[in-house]
């Protein structure tokens, strides 16, 4: 293989890291949304008053994945990737609170909805799950 056609292998594999499909994007929130909303129906102090606060919270959550992802390289996943990951789904969701009118949680909360979004990932395994 020539230097130039590893040049544009590589290219072609940095292109498709960096395409933005909308398609994933919302199967992805669809995804985030049903398990937060599992999650807070199981986890106390942990509460969303209604679809569109669930909405947007999904929203949140995958905006604050990716930047995480995006500047640390780290996949906030919470049982993927051990302690690191764990504790940035609990921060992920704690921040959402601040952001989102309607998304309750504590940091009890936060940590208890870590496991089960965790346990969730393991039951129904997605990369859209934070």
């Amino acid at each position: 293989m020539s230097e130039d056609e590893r040049n544009n292998n590589r290219n072609d594999k940095t292109r498709e890291n960096n395409n933005f499909n909308i398609t994933e994007m919302i199967v992805r929130v669809i995804i985030t949304a049903i398990v937060v909303g599992l999650t807070a129906f199981f986890t106390p102090g942990f509460s969303i008053d209604g679809l569109w606060s669930l909405l947007i919270a999904s929203v949140v959550i995958g905006v604050l994945d990716y930047l995480v992802e995006r500047f640390t390289g780290m996949d906030a996943s919470a049982f993927g990737k051990g302690i690191k990951g764990f504790l940035i789904t609990v921060v992920i969701l704690y921040v959402t609170r601040l952001i989102v009118p309607g998304f309750h949680v504590t940091w009890v909360g936060a940590i208890i909805g870590a496991i089960v979004i965790g346990i969730i990932d393991m039951i129904i395994p997605s990369r859209a799950v934070i």
